[in-house]
């Protein structure tokens, strides 16, 4: 169990230290890490948000609720966060969030599909 405290212990101090340069280097590679993982659960697993997801719309009054919205959400509550090394690893989760919806979108789907298919609503049924 100590060796786990001193991992978890190394890790607080050096979120607490990191700079913006790095805070959006750690955001970029979350995002590309996030990313693999839709893009296997878009291609590998033929799930599709608009479609496997739809029967929360009414919980959402139809929007759809992209991972990127709640990257900045996420950004938002890091603002009010006084802790450093809370706050950065925050900020860290948040641009991973954003990018990876916006790689998702523009960058894999367009050109895959033809279509970003960025829907802002669900379907009606």
């Amino acid at each position: 169990m100590g060796s786990l405290y001193l991992r978890l212990a190394w890790l607080y101090l050096y979120l607490g230290r990191l700079r913006w340069p790095r805070i959006l280097l750690l955001g970029l590679f979350a995002a590309v890490a996030i990313e693999a993982l839709t893009a296997t659960l878009r291609f590998g697993l033929n799930m599709q948000s608009t479609r496997d997801t739809g029967a929360i719309g009414r919980y959402t009054f139809g929007l759809r609720v992209h991972h990127g919205y709640i990257g900045v959400a996420v950004a938002v509550a890091a603002l009010f966060v006084r802790k450093v090394a809370i706050r950065n690893l925050l900020l860290i989760v948040a641009i991973g969030l954003v990018l990876s919806d916006l790689f998702h979108h523009f960058l894999v789907l367009w050109p895959l599909t033809g279509s970003p298919q960025f829907d802002l609503v669900y379907p009606r049924p």
